[in-house]
């Protein structure tokens, strides 16, 4: 495994020049008084070294005659260690995680100008931590000042997490199979979800049967806050009380998937609870599954971002219409973002160490940039009827050029999205999340 981050350091080394390029831990975050979250290592951070110890600083400085990836890190302390956790240590994050050099990070202010004031420019990402982000503009103050005699220095601050994007974008090998074993636990998690869902059972019921099986599987546990989303719910985008029980001839949405070795899955599924669904629910599902399976066409290498979600809303649109819940014409009413009131949301993203992972989308001259083998992302278009709909109405003294209807009690409250996670090939793409079915149960009756 080593030598996968390894890999990881040199392309970035290779990138930087002569500049140098500091990464911090993410800091600790309080649950509540004196109890922290469950700590969870900053993606980068990660992406570079595999190290997910809190208070801890990587840098990179391919201009340091010796040491080209130096580590600061918590020094063994056996009192700490017994309340806190195992600490790798000084001496060992050498030997473990391949650093030229380490230092306890206490003496982090003392060495690492001597990484620094040599590079033209340095990379750091402003984070949340505001204390660490003074200290690097403190550091870089210093040098500035020091500069008119030394003749070296860091003359700017350049966005390390911007330079991690171009890398991260494209998953390696490594990555793909880590992300397919997040996503064989999620499969396994969503069928048995639709297995056992029926009247009666409560949200968190489903949700702490999926969550039973993330963790029995050895994942870390969900990559985000699950969605079990029944009925109206089903409306609210990032629903998460998951508290309402089931009933016979709702909609269940599902938006769940497990963190595996710190690589996601992201699935949605929208099934009948029982075995009966509306004419009006069904419509909407169908035009949402053909959404989807359009916009999955166009996840292939060379093509442009944007091109799968201009899929999704093109055939959400002109399905709409179809049905009188839109009227007009589609392109002016794709113009007009009219689509929004029922399906807001982009149609995916990128997926990896992060649910929303990193990517640039766009070039300098605002064209997309095309898929290339190795992305992965959620395909994921929906259609959100909410229960108290109204058509958007123009502000006093303005005229809306596309006026929507009303539209008939039936089709209200009614939400469904279907989410896939798609990898791109040398081919095509494969949809590595195709073990979820995604046609409704043959046994279902409209009613």
């Amino acid at each position: 495994m080593q030598s996968e981050y390894r890999q990881r350091r040199a392309a970035v080394l290779e990138a930087l020049g002569q500049s140098t390029a500091i990464f911090c831990s993410a800091p600790t975050a309080v649950m509540h008084n004196d109890v922290d979250y469950l700590y969870r290592q900053d993606s980068n951070f990660f992406y570079l070294t595999g190290f997910d110890e809190p208070n801890a600083v990587a840098v990179l400085a391919p201009s340091h005659k010796d040491h080209k990836f130096v580590l600061f890190v918590q020094p063994k302390d056996k009192e700490k260690e017994t309340w806190s956790g195992y600490r790798t240590g000084v001496a060992a994050a050498k030997e473990k995680y391949g650093a030229d050099e380490a230092y306890p990070i206490g003496e982090l202010d003392e060495k690492l100008a001597e990484y620094v004031c040599t590079a033209p420019s340095l990379y750091y990402h402003f984070g949340h931590d505001q204390a660490f982000n003074n200290r690097i503009i403190r550091l870089w103050q210093h040098l500035l000042i020091k500069m008119t005699k030394r003749g070296t220095g860091p003359a700017a601050i350049e966005d390390s997490k911007l330079l991690m994007q171009q890398f991260r974008r494209v998953k390696t090998p490594y990555e793909v199979e880590k992300i397919r074993q997040a996503i064989a636990i999620s499969v396994e998690a969503h069928n048995t979800a639709r297995e056992m869902a029926q009247p009666g059972l409560y949200e968190y019921e489903i949700q702490a049967a999926m969550e039973n099986i993330f963790r029995r599987a050895g994942a870390l546990g969900p990559a985000y806050p699950s969605i079990v989303a029944s009925g109206e719910s089903a409306c609210i985008l990032h629903y998460v009380e998951n508290n309402r029980p089931l009933k016979e001839g709702d909609l269940l949405l599902i938006d769940a998937g497990c963190a595996y070795e710190y690589y996601n899955a992201d699935i949605t599924r929208t099934f009948p609870v029982g075995d009966r669904i509306s004419e009006e629910q069904k419509t909407i599902y169908d035009l949402v599954l053909k959404a989807q399976l359009a916009a999955i066409e166009k996840v292939q290498p060379g093509l442009p971002f944007n091109d799968f979600h201009d899929a999704a809303v093109k055939v959400i649109t002109t399905g709409l219409v179809d049905l009188g819940l839109l009227q007009g014409d589609v392109d002016e009413l794709i113009e007009a973002k009219k689509h929004k009131a029922f399906f807001m949301h982009g149609t995916g993203h990128f997926l990896g160490l992060d649910v929303h992972d990193s990517g640039i989308l766009r070039n300098p001259d605002k064209t997309w940039k095309p898929f290339v083998p190795g992305n992965i992302v959620t395909v994921e278009p929906g259609i959100y009827i909410a229960p108290d709909y109204e058509p958007d109405r123009p502000k006093e003294g303005e005229e809306d050029k596309y006026p929507q209807p009303q539209i008939a009690d039936r089709w209200k409250g009614i939400g469904v999205r279907i989410e896939d996670d798609v990898l791109v090939t040398e081919t095509g793409n494969e949809i590595l999340t195709a073990a979820v079915p995604k046609t409704l149960p043959s046994q279902v009756a409209v009613r």
